[in-house]
């Protein structure tokens, strides 16, 4: 590496901070990445999750700051006791499977400080081995209480605006850290997905602002980390802590006003799960959710809390019609595809399913027990 990186920095206004579970392949290059940073005055801190495949030794080797946890604690676990560890201004969330562009930190930096209601900064996250095309450019939110990656799939010169956002992508993402004391760190009941539109939505309801910055470039391999891209066990998180999300969030009127969608979006994704095999999984762990979204603590009510929660009613809706359309585009982009019948029919059932599955998975920081995941 062409830097060594300090644990102190007194002129430090970021910590970046990588969650890290068995992720030895990914963490040379992504070190390398942040040594070439046009900005030095960061920090870095690694949270290794209780990795077994060598990460410690190699990070104690390399004298990286790092924390190390002894189990797993999933994505949320092990940021927040990044956050804690922390004493900058900002924090920076990256995945371990990344690498970033020289300027990333200096972009990061100078988007959220253009004001003080900023609560995150989304970057524009690309396709590892085709970075042609977007792996997220912030996440939506939708009145079906399905989340997705803004973007993804498509060509990544399209995300060429900053603008406002439902939540960032805690893939890569910097937070203004004096807000999680406010509002609370990230949800550690989630363990992994939805985590990151949780904390954005909870900031949104407290009146801050989630922005996406398209000049700060990050590179990302993605479900390539955990093996399949679907499993039981990201069904059962996933369908479990959009409960929760729910519960937290969303006052009585919003939860009846959007409860024929949900419920229509939970069925669509029921009708897809057992499809694969995981229907049991997915109805179960709804149950699960509903019957302990009680011990998950409510965003409380504020001044002006009414107001906000109208405008991000809308913002659903605005999401939902998005999302809809890119359903549709995927679609009519397969079936316009040269092939047999049968070839064609394939390929637009391939992309309306991967947009529904999308919807349910949510976050990408997901940390499955034995793979090599973000965190």
């Amino acid at each position: 590496m062409k830097r060594s990186f300090r644990r102190e920095n007194p002129n430090a206004q970021t910590t970046i901070i990588i969650p890290n579970y068995n992720g030895l392949d990914f963490l040379e290059p992504c070190l390398e990445s942040l040594s070439r940073q046009t900005v030095h005055d960061f920090k870095v801190l690694v949270v290794d999750n209780g990795s077994s495949d060598g990460s410690v030794e190699w990070l104690r080797e390399r004298e990286i700051p790092s924390v190390f946890l002894e189990e797993n604690t999933g994505f949320p676990g092990a940021v927040n006791v990044g956050i804690r560890e922390a004493d900058t201004p900002f924090v920076l969330l990256l995945n371990n499977d990344t690498t970033v562009d020289p300027r990333f930190v200096e972009f990061m930096e100078r988007a959220i400080q253009r004001s003080e209601r900023i609560f995150s900064v989304s970057s524009r996250i690309l396709q590892m081995y085709q970075p042609e095309l977007m792996d997220d450019a912030g996440d939506l939110y939708t009145v079906m209480g399905w989340a997705c990656q803004r973007g993804v799939g498509r060509e990544a010169k399209r995300y060429g605006r900053p603008c406002r956002i439902f939540s960032a992508c805690a893939c890569a993402a910097i937070y203004r850290r004096e807000i999680f004391q406010q509002i609370g760190c990230f949800d550690e009941a989630h363990f992994a997905y939805l985590e990151d539109i949780d904390v954005g939505y909870r900031a949104r309801l407290y009146g801050y602002d989630n922005v996406y910055c398209p000049e700060a470039v990050v590179y990302h391999v993605g479900s390539g980390t955990s093996g399949s891209r679907y499993n039981a066990f990201k069904v059962r998180l996933a369908a479990r802590n959009n409960i929760y999300l729910l519960y937290k969030n969303m006052r009585l009127w919003q939860l009846i006003l959007n409860g024929p969608f949900l419920l229509a979006g939970m069925a669509v994704k029921y009708l897809f799960f057992k499809n694969m095999g995981y229907g049991k999984e997915y109805l179960s762990s709804l149950l699960e959710g509903i019957q302990t979204a009680g011990r998950q603590k409510r965003v409380p009510s504020s001044p002006g809390r009414f107001q906000r929660e109208l405008a991000i009613q809308l913002e659903l809706m605005a999401g939902t019609a998005v999302y809809i359309y890119e359903l549709f585009r995927r679609r009519t982009s397969g079936a316009g595809k040269t092939g047999t019948p049968k070839e064609t029919e394939d390929s637009a059932s391939k992309a309306v399913r991967e947009s529904i599955l999308q919807g349910a998975e949510g976050g990408k920081n997901g940390t499955a027990p034995g793979k090599k995941q973000e965190s």
